[in-house]
């Protein structure tokens, strides 16, 4: 019951709150929006038009123009779960972005938050 909470969410209603969270560690919304764009295939047009529609989770990613083929190499535990063992493919989406979200925020380089 709670992931579908969570996949019916609107996408611009946790948007702010990844740029907020990278802003206060001294990074940026450009930043953000590249991870987005590197983790789904959605250029600057494709992603503003996600968030003037308020798209809900579910459909941002299953509309997502691609998924990056490196998405395995992100590794690791948010929220208390390791990103790689979430069975709900949906959710590990999500889960993804978050990661990178918190590495950009911890502070990593973004060459190696986009997974070469």
């Amino acid at each position: 019951m709670q992931n579908d909470r969570v996949f019916k969410m609107p996408f611009a209603g946790v948007y702010p709150h990844y740029i907020t969270k990278a802003e206060k560690k001294g990074r940026t919304k450009a930043e953000v929006d590249t991870i987005i764009h590197w983790l789904t295939g959605y250029d600057a047009k494709a992603l503003q038009k996600v968030l003037e529609k308020k798209t809900d989770f579910a459909t941002f990613f299953s509309e997502a123009p691609r998924m990056h083929p490196n998405v395995s190499k992100i590794t690791g535990v948010i929220c208390g779960y390791r990103v790689e063992e979430i069975e709900d493919p949906l959710m590990q989406q999500i889960r993804y972005l978050d990661k990178l979200i918190d590495e950009l925020a911890k502070g990593k380089a973004m060459e190696k938050i986009l997974r070469p």
